[in-house]
């Protein structure tokens, strides 16, 4: 899962991207304000963490374009304000969550799950779930109706990516924005050889949820 972290706090935001790193979320981080919009504007996350006290271009800013953007990623905001009114503010920006610092890392976890809980089915915080394929987050394992395996971490990744938009035309640009990276330059027949690999194991896991070409656009994830 893809995350964006905007913190000006370089301590602060390096921590916090060894523990999410560490929790298998990929993590883009920058400093300010301005980048944060232009990372922000490519919607290629599936969560943004955004502190309100940025240089160059302030976090409810940041917010207010992207949403005017048409970016709907779920964002929590990071302030070391603790007032009724920021809050107030976050929320009435577009803002779907937020945490005054200090907080636990832990309880920022928590809020991300919650938030990637509503992307798609999860039977609880380790299972996503669609049709008769259920993955397991933290080890990886994809189990179909008789069998079940361990996934590479791109594999994971791409699998993942679709189970949280079933039926759902993934591009071949996005995917490689969301699993490569923005600054990426791996090509379509990386994805290729990728998907690939997943029909195999979906087969092998005797699945009748597969992933079909959709020519010239992309891929999408949806029952045989």
């Amino acid at each position: 899962m893809r995350l964006l972290l905007v913190e000006d706090e370089i301590q602060l935001s390096e921590a916090l991207n060894q523990i999410l790193i560490k929790n298998k979320y990929v993590v883009d981080a920058v400093y300010n304000g301005e980048d944060g919009l232009d990372y922000g504007l490519t919607d290629i996350y599936d969560v943004i963490v955004l502190d309100i006290m940025l240089p160059k271009l302030n976090g409810l800013e940041v917010l207010k374009r992207l949403r005017k953007g048409n970016i709907k990623t779920p964002v929590i905001l990071l302030t070391a304000k603790g007032e009724i009114e920021d809050r107030v503010k976050g929320l009435d920006s577009g803002a779907d969550d937020y945490l005054a610092k200090p907080f636990a890392t832990e309880e920022l976890l928590a809020r991300l799950r919650a938030l990637t809980r509503r992307q798609g089915e999860i039977i609880n915080d380790n299972i996503l779930e669609v049709g008769d394929i259920k993955l397991n987050i933290s080890s990886y394992e994809l189990e179909g109706p008789c069998n079940s395996i361990k996934l590479s971490l791109k594999e994971f990744e791409i699998i993942r990516c679709f189970m949280q938009r079933p039926k759902t035309i993934v591009t071949k640009d996005e995917l490689i924005s969301k699993i490569w990276g923005y600054d990426s330059d791996a090509e379509y027949n990386n994805i290729e050889v990728y998907i690939s690999f997943l029909r195999k194991k979906l087969n092998y896991v005797n699945s009748n949820t597969g992933i079909t070409t959709v020519r010239g656009v992309g891929y999408k994830l949806e029952e045989n």
